[in-house]
């Protein structure tokens, strides 16, 4: 994965995008995994990378399909959040998707 995007990922955007988009995606969850694997002490530097990179692509404004075309505007998020999801797949544990839930049910009422 092409980590062009990696200069764009900051938490404070991170966190803003996906307080805004929850409820319209249905990758949150998967979105909020990976971030939490990112902040995660155990994970390894060359896998925080390629999470910073997705998630980059994700908070990017300008992507291949802008965000406010109606239901087609966050495939593309999807598509590299769930490729960086399976290629890093024994990296993303059970516990950043419980916390990814508990973000939810917290966030999304």
């Amino acid at each position: 994965m092409n980590n062009q995007y990696s200069k764009y990922f900051n938490n404070a955007d991170f966190s803003t995008k996906i307080k805004k988009t929850v409820g319209k995606i249905p990758f949150a969850e998967d979105a909020l995994a990976l971030y939490f694997a990112l902040l995660d002490n155990e994970t390894p530097i060359w896998v925080k990378v390629i999470i910073v990179g997705a998630l980059g692509y994700f908070i990017f404004p300008f992507d291949a399909i802008p965000d406010v075309i109606p239901i087609a505007g966050y495939t593309d998020d999807a598509a590299v959040l769930f490729a960086a999801i399976n290629s890093l797949s024994g990296f993303i544990k059970e516990e950043h998707h419980n916390k990814a839930k508990d973000f939810l049910r917290v966030n999304h009422r």
